[in-house]
């Protein structure tokens, strides 16, 4: 501890976390390759098509590694279930509406502050390697309490 804050520590004052080192702890699922029933137009509606997802989490809390355990970080594996299903449970028209789902489906563990989703038709045209949409959100804070 430094003396500025032995100093603040013993006359009772509010220590500034300025000084203190800044992190952020992110858990990513990166590339995710399906097939979807996504499109407005006829023939998308007839075969699945490659999409890829990407997913971006911002956790509120740092991860405790000090025991090694699963249990101190935000597994990434209900996330990827979770998109997987959303994927799989029906036709979606619109990639924008397939990215809410699952940006939806990242917020709702309460330890994610943000999220940012990037979805990408694969096969839509032969001169571009993806054409998509990417979403972000920031849960609100509630200062109420």
């Amino acid at each position: 501890m430094t003396s500025d804050w032995l100093l603040a520590d013993a006359l009772g004052m509010r220590r500034s976390r300025a000084a203190e080192p800044a992190s952020t702890y992110r858990v990513f699922v990166r590339d995710l390759v399906l097939l979807c029933s996504i499109g407005v137009y006829e023939h998308e509606r007839r075969r699945k098509q490659r999409v890829r997802i990407t997913a971006e989490l911002v956790v509120s809390d740092e991860p405790d590694v000090s025991a090694d355990e699963l249990s101190g970080v935000l597994n990434y594996e209900p996330i990827v279930e979770g998109i997987k299903r959303i994927a799989s449970a029906g036709h979606i028209n619109l990639v924008e509406t397939l990215a809410e789902r699952i940006i939806d489906h990242c917020l709702v563990e309460k330890r994610v502050s943000a999220a940012h989703v990037v979805v990408e038709k694969l096969d839509v045209y032969p001169e571009a390697g993806s054409v998509g949409v990417t979403i972000e959100r920031r849960r609100v804070r509630d200062f109420s309490s």
